[in-house]
């Protein structure tokens, strides 16, 4: 039995940090470790052999600043994660390790709106044919991220708009997918976890605070503090896409006027371009011709991007974020939608909170959201479980 406050207790402590800081960043070398820490670079490489000799950790030779150093990952063996992402016309899987590297990822069309139950059927379908196929028994599935785009209620894990998947609505995704799994799944709403994904692998790696604003069938921000995910006591903290712009403008899809949504949404946006356009016309498309010159398409994405850069600067005032990663169809824009944007927020922000500002697109394009759903689990998951194999460490007393 540890006492707290005991050297074992310290030390299964100390084993615990070098866990956690492994396996959220992927990998680390023993230098950055101890500076994530606050161990001592002695400690550090102490608990690097220990890990490395139960298993929990494998170390690899590599260069930091042209220097040989080593790097320490968790264990390939350690265990696997599944991200699943349920996007309004596609569902995507992947699968990944606890080193950050995905083993197969596969995505399908499916109309979410229609049928929950059949979406939660194919999602089955579709992650155990991937675990299949990387060879890895289901009984090493450590966890499951499940992204939806709609709000979560934090406290009962239900949807909290029905406004948004009128065939989900009563359904608690967590609990229905981990029923069929047999393994834990932890949600959240696709904005989130498009934040998570860039945090951990793209255009928001090194940045504590940054906002990840989506725009597709609707418009949402996953909101970073501090390096974590804010969701608030509700959770839906983020919800920028229905923040007031014209309190006489057309009624938005959550019953108020003149919400950010209603001017910047595929929904809303295409149908300005169909007349001359083609009723096909999706916002890939429209991105694609803007690219190409199309001066039509070229002035609604500049609209787009000014009425986004409202609501950015709203958020500049508010939370001061050192960077916004603008994700979804609309990333693709790159300047054509940035410049905008960058337009609106020097002219309503604080000039102090634009200027610490950086408004970039995301890297990661339509995987954004499953890789956040990996990230989800890897942040969830507790570190007791990674150390059974550590000489001298016993497993936790179940509460």
């Amino acid at each position: 039995m540890e006492t707290p406050g005991s050297q074992s207790s310290l030390h299964r402590a100390n084993l615990e940090r070098v866990v956690r800081a492994v396996r959220m960043a992927g990998s680390l070398t023993q230098a950055e470790i101890a500076r994530s820490t606050g161990l001592s670079a002695a400690t550090v490489s102490n608990i690097v052999r220990e890990l490395k000799d139960g298993g929990t950790v494998e170390v690899t030779p590599t260069s930091a600043g042209g220097r040989r150093a080593r790097s320490v990952s968790l264990s390939g063996d350690a265990g696997i994660v599944v991200g699943v992402d349920f996007g309004h016309s596609h569902l995507r899987v992947a699968v990944g390790n606890l080193a950050h590297q995905v083993l197969a990822e596969e995505a399908e069309p499916i109309d979410v709106d229609a049928s929950a139950a059949e979406g939660f059927d194919r999602a089955e379908v579709l992650v155990n044919r991937l675990i299949e196929a990387i060879g890895i028994g289901p009984d090493k599935v450590i966890g499951v991220g499940l992204g939806v785009p709609g709000p979560i209620d934090v406290e009962s894990g239900t949807l909290g708009s029905t406004a948004i998947l009128p065939g989900w609505s009563g359904t608690n995704p967590g609990e229905e997918l981990s029923g069929r799994l047999g393994v834990p799944v932890h949600v959240d709403n696709d904005a989130n976890l498009g934040a998570l994904g860039e945090l951990v692998w793209g255009g928001g790696r090194g940045a504590a605070d940054l906002a990840y604003i989506k725009v597709a069938s609707g418009v949402g921000a996953g909101l970073v503090i501090s390096g974590q995910i804010y969701r608030g006591p509700g959770g839906t903290a983020g919800e920028i896409g229905h923040i007031t712009l014209d309190e006489s403008g057309p009624v938005c899809r959550c019953g108020n006027r003149g919400c950010l949504e209603t001017f910047t949404a595929a929904r809303y946006v295409l149908p300005l371009l169909q007349p001359s356009h083609g009723q096909d016309l999706t916002m890939a498309r429209v991105v694609q011709l803007a690219r190409e010159g199309d001066p039509g398409c070229r002035r609604v994405i500049a609209d787009v991007g000014r009425h986004i850069g409202s609501g950015v600067a709203n958020l500049c005032n508010l939370l001061n974020p050192s960077r916004v990663v603008l994700g979804g169809d609309l990333a693709d824009a790159g300047e054509l939608v940035l410049a905008p944007i960058r337009e609106s927020v020097s002219r309503y922000a604080i000039p102090s909170a634009a200027r610490q500002l950086g408004i970039v697109t995301g890297t990661l394009g339509g995987r954004a959201e499953v890789l956040g759903a990996l990230a989800l689990v890897l942040s969830e998951m507790g570190d007791s479980t990674l150390l059974g194999g550590v000489q001298g460490v016993d497993a936790p007393t179940p509460a």
